[in-house]
């Protein structure tokens, strides 16, 4: 079922009226409010549908849209400590019947595609990329960094080592040797270069590793080293690290080049990867879907192509809203 024929255009202005409304109606309205809102549903027929459209969203999503709303209160949080700002009220606790038009709500009043985490992550970064954008930037030792669109991380060459910190995202790295260790940081483990050319990629528990060329040591949660060599990978998070694999590195480093290559990779972790590329959100809200495995080649350029060709093959209702958001179930 699309909730939006096509013959009756529903703005973007229009949809964000829709959800207000929504919103309200779900947060005991007194009588006025029920009169205004009777009176704005009558006064266009595009009313209706787009209230209608806001209402079948919601029940499309309300359960799994909670989560997204507080990881972006948590966010919110974390990033007004770090902006040490008085705060004036409790950041509100979204309940789940709330918690999609909480997210879009959000949206629309600061701005499209905002992300408290992102904001955050930046603050303490030297090199951001831009969503849709790759960027190579090279340090103060001549080592080289490719970052992965919609990536961040902060540098300090001091106290004789060199420290990278991955904030979010990928980046692809080209050391320079000169002497002093060179550590890359990724959430709670460490990368140490003993060869030249690697990535590291943040899950969403954890990182992963992958060595194109050289060696790199790999420590997390406390276990000891693991050292990886030409064509390996492997993925650490809280727990410890996984067993290393072998892999075409070229391959799977080919988003350097424009391209996104899996093979039978979950559609979720696709996506994940394709989000990068979109100034916007595109979320999947069912699980099942999520799982289905996925091969291909897809140029990261076009995002609303890619997603073209994985609903011919996978098979998915896709709901644009607003002009930025993609819900995928």
């Amino acid at each position: 079922m699309n909730p939006q024929p096509s013959h009756i255009p529903v703005t973007p202005e229009l949809e964000a009226d829709a959800l207000r409304w929504l919103s309200r109606l779900h947060d005991q309205p007194d009588a006025a409010d029920q009169l205004a809102f009777s009176r704005w549903l009558q006064a266009d027929p595009a009313h209706a549908q787009a209230y209608a459209q806001a209402q079948v969203l919601w029940e499309l999503t309300e359960s799994p849209a909670a989560q997204l709303a507080v990881e972006d209160v948590d966010a919110l949080n974390a990033l007004l400590r770090a902006m040490d700002t008085p705060r004036r009220s409790r950041v509100p606790r979204w309940s789940a019947g709330l918690a999609m038009a909480a997210c879009l709500l959000l949206a629309i009043s600061i701005g499209l595609g905002w992300q408290p985490q992102r904001w955050l992550d930046d603050m303490g970064a030297t090199y951001v990329s831009a969503p849709g954008q790759v960027r190579s930037v090279m340090l103060a030792d001549e080592s080289q960094v490719t970052l992965d669109a919609d990536s961040a991380i902060g540098v300090d060459f001091s106290h004789g080592e060199r420290h990278v910190t991955l904030r979010r995202g990928a980046a692809f790295f080209h050391v320079t040797h000169t002497g002093e260790p060179f550590l890359v940081d990724a959430h709670d483990g460490q990368v140490k270069v003993l060869g030249t050319q690697f990535e590291v990629r943040l899950q969403p528990v954890g990182a992963q590793v992958t060595v194109l060329s050289g060696r790199v040591g790999v420590t997390a949660a406390g276990q000891p080293q693991r050292v990886l060599t030409d064509g390996q990978r492997v993925a650490y998070d809280d727990h410890g690290t996984g067993d290393s694999q072998t892999v075409d590195s070229e391959n799977q480093l080919a988003w350097r080049g424009g391209w996104l290559n899996y093979y039978k990779s979950p559609l979720a972790d696709v996506i994940s990867d394709l989000s990068r590329y979109y100034p916007g959100r595109i979320v999947v809200f069912n699980d099942e879907l999520g799982k289905k495995r996925v091969s291909g080649s897809f140029p990261s350029a076009d995002p609303q192509a890619v997603l073209a060709a994985l609903k011919t093959v996978v098979g998915f209702d896709q709901y644009t809203l607003l002009g930025r958001v993609i819900v995928l179930r």
